[in-house]
């Protein structure tokens, strides 16, 4: 047993089956160390996103760290994280039978949730009031990106004051996601000038009516060497920077000494000179893009002339060997970098952590799923008997 992961004992080499996601502890703690060093010296707070890792443990160690709080997209996230910490943002919408969830996560922990609607506010308010619960509310901005968030001044100065007089809701401030910035983009000063540009047209509106945001949540990954550079930001939400991977290291963000998560897999099928098909494919990788640069492909594998995977099925992963040395062999190795490790760990039941002897650690991932993770949350009708109790 080992106090990473209790209840799993140490897992020998020898009984990995691939494809598997390993994990660099010391990588992880350096990369938390290195996001809080930096965000302090800006004078921003850390709220990682767990949707990177799904992971109380990882989880832990950001908030024994100096993270403020944390960030969950889905219920069940802020359910696994909910005892975690008395500091939980929920920055994904509810709607219909997850405002319920929601509410019952708020008897837990104090609890935020952007939202740019008015029928999901209006929603959280009865919900809140049935249960004799409080509920935060950050107004979500569209600064650009085009997906969700209110853009106009006056929509957002409308959500406000509703957050501000319904029952069991309070204004506390808003949020946005710069996901259309990268440093790979030409123009990113004035990419950057006009999400300013955006911000101080609300943030002036809403002070002038009363209602000052006292959080300003933002922020990215690819944008954290920017990140004050926002104006009036006050925390970051960056996940993707607890591990990093084959994006960040292409746009500059990160080094490739600093990614802690790789793909373990096996060669099962080569021609020896220009193909070998892995073990690893869209079940294990993802089919995301990639969004580094024009090289395309799905993973690099960490071999010589690191050859890219630029195919994949379901269970398969073909990797091009013209401009590699490397020549597999049926049974070998390989560890492969992700394009975006958010959606690789969403496939892993489990991740491994390297121990010096040689074995690994198992790590949970209790955040997958869509599933209730606590009994004494569950809603009628939705009884799992195959879910734990925190």
């Amino acid at each position: 047993m080992t106090p990473f992961s209790p209840g799993f004992p140490p897992l020998p080499p020898a009984a990995v089956e691939t494809p598997a996601a390993i994990v660099d502890l010391d990588r992880i703690r350096r990369n938390i160390g290195q996001t809080l060093e930096g965000l302090g010296r800006q004078g921003l707070r850390w709220r990682p996103h767990v949707k990177t890792h799904k992971s109380r443990a990882l989880a832990r160690e950001q908030l024994r760290a100096g993270a403020v709080g944390l960030t969950v997209a889905t219920p069940r996230e802020a359910e696994v994280m909910a005892d975690l910490t008395d500091d939980l943002l929920l920055a994904h919408p509810p709607v219909g039978p997850k405002v319920e969830r929601v509410v019952r996560v708020a008897q837990l922990t104090r609890l935020r949730v952007a939202l740019d609607h008015q029928g999901p506010l209006e929603a959280l308010s009865v919900a809140s009031g049935r249960a004799g619960t409080h509920l935060g509310i950050l107004v979500e901005l569209d600064v650009g990106m085009g997906r969700v968030g209110v853009g106009d001044s006056r929509d957002v100065l409308r959500l406000a004051a509703a957050a501000h007089e319904l029952p069991g809701l309070s204004f506390d401030g808003v949020l946005f996601y710069p996901g259309h910035l990268t440093p790979a983009k030409v123009g990113l000063d004035a990419g950057i000038g006009e999400v300013n540009r955006r911000l101080e047209e609300i943030l002036s509106a809403l002070a002038r009516e009363g209602m000052p945001a006292g959080i300003v949540s933002g922020g990215s990954t690819p944008t954290l060497p920017w990140s004050h550079h926002f104006h009036g930001v006050t925390e970051i939400r960056a996940g993707t920077c607890i591990f990093h991977d084959r994006t960040t290291v292409a746009l500059g963000v990160a080094r490739g000494e600093d990614v802690a998560l790789r793909v373990l897999s096996t060669v099962v099928s080569t021609d020896g000179r220009t193909r070998a098909v892995l073990d690893a494919g869209s079940k294990a990788l993802a089919r995301e893009a990639f969004r580094g640069g024009d090289q395309g492909g799905f993973g690099e594998v960490q071999v010589p002339g690191r050859p890219l995977v630029t195919a994949v099925s379901e269970e398969h992963g073909v990797v091009a060997l013209e401009d590699s040395s490397w020549r597999p062999r049926v049974g070998d190795t390989v560890e492969i970098v992700p394009n975006h490790v958010c959606v690789s760990v969403n496939l892993q039941d489990r991740l491994l952590a390297r121990r010096s002897d040689g074995c690994y650690d198992v790590v949970s991932l209790e955040a997958r799923g869509r599933q209730p993770y606590r009994a004494d949350l569950q809603l009628p009708g939705t009884a799992d008997p195959a879910v734990p109790n925190s």
